[in-house]
């Protein structure tokens, strides 16, 4: 292939429709007519001797060819990005929108004080939070480019195509109203005596600790799954409710209006990871925001 034959915009374009599959939205993500996306298009199937975007049940879809394509195209545009591009911009004039994906928490936690740390110290960075759907489709986000960085548990990850850190090693604490029968003289019976409340944003009603109450023979009830933690305490305030949450998750002032306590057994928790894709080591909004992150997570109380 002769690669000064090749306009570079083209591969743009392509870009655009893979992630779109879609030749309006496209145009219209890149600012282009209708007619000059599909013409790239045709031009695209002309270079790689492929359809690329098929109609399929539903709308367009991507041939196989076109999804081989998508990881390769992405880091590519990047790298020549890294090359052209003007020397770095202080960080005061970057425009730049920085989209992170993470359940409600750890979104609870940063959400205002990241906002408030990139008001001082980036402000032309925007800050996109988007909805959790599993760690699966989190790391697929990022590897499409739909993503900058997410946040939340990755217990396995291709560490050639993610870089993948822990900022805090989660533990749990349990909760309840202040005057609630369980408050005293707390044991797993106690416990287990009172509806829980389950947070899961996919309507889970098992979770591993009904798994290690199994081995003890021990079962607990259920009374409601909510699909956010923001949801808990109203709960908590007027029932015999109790929840068992990540210690973080717990407003500062919850202390003076709940009981809590430690599980009455040992309960494993969980790292907290940052990650992202190894396309964004070099962008500098997408570190400096994963600099802030970091920043936020120093210090907090064990």
């Amino acid at each position: 292939m002769n690669l000064r034959s090749i306009d570079l915009n083209l591969l743009v374009i392509l870009d655009a429709l893979l992630d779109e599959a879609h030749v309006s939205r496209a145009a219209t993500k890149l600012n282009l007519s209708q007619p000059a996306t599909s013409s790239a298009l045709d031009r695209c199937r002309h270079l790689f001797g492929d359809p690329l975007l098929e109609r399929g049940k539903g709308g367009m879809r991507l041939t196989p060819k076109a999804e081989s394509l998508r990881d390769p195209l992405k880091t590519l545009l990047v790298g020549i990005a890294a090359v052209v591009d003007a020397p770095e911009e202080p960080l005061a004039e970057i425009r730049q929108t920085v989209r992170i994906l993470t359940a409600d928490f750890p979104g609870i936690l940063i959400a205002g004080a990241l906002h408030r740390a990139l008001s001082r110290s980036a402000p032309g960075i925007d800050l996109v939070i988007q909805p959790w759907h599993g760690a699966p489709e989190a790391l697929e986000s990022l590897a499409r480019g739909a993503s900058d960085i997410a946040l939340s548990v990755f217990p396995t990850i291709d560490a050639t195509a993610f870089h993948r850190e822990t900022l805090v090693e989660e533990h749990y604490i349990v909760t309840m109203r202040k005057d609630h029968p369980a408050a005293w003289n707390f044991t797993l019976d106690r416990w287990l005596a009172f509806p829980h409340i389950l947070v899961s944003g996919r309507g889970d009603t098992r979770t591993p600790f009904d798994d290690q109450l199994a081995t003890l023979g021990k079962t607990r009830r259920v009374g409601i799954v909510v699909p956010s933690f923001l949801m808990v305490p109203s709960l908590l305030e007027d029932s015999d409710l109790i929840a068992m949450m990540p210690s973080h998750c717990l407003p500062p002032e919850a202390a003076a209006r709940f009981h809590v306590a430690l599980p009455p057994i040992p309960v494993p928790g969980f790292p907290l990871h940052l990650a992202w894709h190894r396309r964004r080591d070099k962008d500098r909004a997408v570190q400096h925001m994963a600099d802030e992150v970091r920043k936020l997570f120093v210090g907090l109380p064990t």
